[in-house]
């Protein structure tokens, strides 16, 4: 189960850099504090893929704590981003337990702690962060904990960035008469349990949020953030067409034939070359009272 999980992180970061709102990552940037060590705190960091895209663009001095209740995925964030790091010319070291990235522009320090997130509790994960962010998360987890996750960064004064947020739409081409079918079932498989606090916010989570930190005095914006998948992402695209049968197959085993009749041609698209998937994002970001957001 990790190493698929492992592997499909691997395959979509690719995708997840390309459709990041580079406007919002531009705003949440100027907004943080200058001439000193930025604190930073990742939610569901997985092997750090959130890290690594943000890192050139904050502050040059950074202190990630980087959490996820999967050790597995933890004990493979070093390796991945000092793979990263040296494709960049970056010296990197572990010190204390922290990977450490510097050269002359970026001192990036990031330490893991393994973490059941299924509340947020302890306010203290939380004090003294400049920024809370995390990305492909929020889709999984409850209102409630998104209001918790609100009321935290509110009471930190944390500026908030939150990346690659489903939004309930796909669409394929060529298309295929249970597309929307599909499509329907896997969105109702997102709003099941995914140990985060109770039902999840799903194909909502975006919306929601936004009314969370709204709710407790954020300026907010967001913005799309699809995948745009072709041919040059035949494996990712695979997963998913893969991915989404099961789900739809959970939800409504009786209809496990008809699944299983979108689920063939669809691969028989993709592996002639002409399959094209467009998967629905937003990015958020918020602004805590005090601090004013880019026009």
């Amino acid at each position: 189960m990790d190493n698929t999980l492992s592997h499909w992180l691997r395959l979509r970061e690719p995708a997840d850099f390309a459709a990041r709102s580079a406007t919002l990552t531009r705003a949440i940037t100027e907004a943080m504090p200058r001439g000193m060590a930025v604190s930073l705190l990742d939610l569901g960091t997985g092997t750090g893929s959130n890290v690594r895209y943000l890192a050139e663009h904050l502050p040059a001095a950074q202190r990630w704590l980087a959490v996820d209740r999967n050790p597995t995925l933890l004990a493979e964030l070093p390796q991945r981003m000092s793979s990263w790091s040296a494709a960049r010319g970056y010296w990197t070291t572990m010190v204390r337990g922290r990977w450490v990235a510097r050269n002359r522009d970026l001192d990036c320090q990031v330490e893991t702690e393994q973490r059941d997130l299924d509340t947020l509790d302890d306010e203290r994960l939380f004090a003294g962060r400049h920024l809370v962010t995390a990305s492909a998360l929020l889709d999984l987890v409850s209102e409630s904990w998104l209001l918790a996750l609100a009321t935290h960064c509110r009471a930190a004064g944390a500026l908030a960035l939150f990346a690659i947020t489903y939004n309930g739409r796909f669409t394929c081409a060529p298309t295929e008469d249970e597309d929307d079918m599909v499509r329907e079932l896997m969105n109702r498989h997102q709003r099941t349990d995914k140990g985060l606090g109770g039902p999840a916010a799903g194909p909502d989570a975006a919306i929601r949020a936004e009314q969370c930190f709204a709710g407790v005095g954020y300026r907010v914006r967001r913005e799309p953030s699809d995948w745009t998948l072709g041919p040059a992402e035949h494996d990712v695209q695979r997963l998913l067409i893969d991915g989404w049968a099961q789900a739809a197959i959970e939800i409504s085993p009786e209809r496990a034939p008809v699944i299983e009749r979108w689920h063939a041609p669809r691969l028989v698209h993709l592996d002639a070359g002409r399959s094209r998937i467009v998967v629905g994002h937003d990015d958020l970001a918020a602004w805590p009272p005090g601090t004013q957001p880019p026009l």
